[in-house]
């Protein structure tokens, strides 16, 4: 489907009709970034005026198959959102931090020795399903007006309301135990789910610690990571000859 894709743009396609660009989104980069790159590449193209976004975000830290909607397809970024997601999550166990991943340093360390692979897949089990699950404090969440995460820098306690999620499957993908304190999960669930949340979850149910330290995003709705283009190769496709898109979002 990728070469596909390519082999259908051009700098003559008409983009006001609607496309979605599944775009494999670097590590780093927010999803605003990863819209801001195709709305620039599609005004050099004399597309000024069109309209582009994305259904679901992802932080930066993750990686994989981010839907960029462009011209009419922005009308769809609600109906893509709402499809269930795929995501091969790494978990570090043993430890925690603030934010539930690696954009801050662990706070808390916990034994991790009792745990095994059996132990986690039984675990597991017992998140499959319809629940309510806390977001992180640090999350773009509104509270009264603001995010989560302004409350959170600036050192103020909040309580976060719980949200209704689904999770389909969870699944341990590899496991580095007992060597060492990590395992990957591969995890289907609804629109809204907080992997971060997940992961700190994870650790508290095998008696221990648990923050997120590898995400990948590899399916969204019927869109999966093998159909993804990179921003590379979707500048080369539109506006040949010209230098590729800078490594650094900013």
């Amino acid at each position: 489907m990728t070469g596909n894709l390519l082999e259908t743009l051009g700098p003559d396609y008409p983009f006001e009709e609607g496309l979605v660009i599944p775009v494999d989104k670097p590590l780093g980069w927010t999803s605003t970034d990863v819209v801001r790159k195709v709305r620039t590449l599609m005004r050099k193209l004399g597309h000024r005026k069109i309209k582009v976004g994305h259904a679901g975000t992802l932080d930066p830290l993750a990686t994989g198959v981010l839907l960029i909607c462009v011209g009419r397809a922005t009308k769809r970024v609600d109906e893509l959102q709402a499809e269930e997601k795929e995501y091969l999550t790494t978990v570090e166990l043993g430890a925690t931090t603030p934010s539930y991943d690696l954009e801050h340093p662990v706070d808390a360390r916990y034994p991790w020795e009792h745990i095994t692979r059996e132990r986690i897949e039984q675990v597991l089990q017992g998140f499959v399903g319809e629940q309510e699950q806390e977001p992180p404090v640090y999350s773009a969440k509104k509270l009264e007006g603001k995010r989560a995460y302004e409350y959170a820098r600036e050192g103020e306690q909040i309580r976060m309301r719980t949200a209704l999620i689904t999770i389909y499957s969870a699944h341990v993908e590899s496991c580095e135990l007992p060597e060492a304190p990590r395992v990957t999960v591969r995890i289907v669930c609804s629109k809204g789910t907080y992997i971060r949340s997940f992961a700190r979850d994870l650790g508290e149910r095998l008696q221990s610690g648990g923050h997120l330290v590898a995400l990948r995003r590899v399916r969204s709705g019927g869109y999966r990571a093998g159909d993804c283009v990179t921003l590379e190769a979707l500048q080369a496709e539109l506006w040949p000859g010209k230098p590729t898109v800078e490594t650094n979002p900013a």
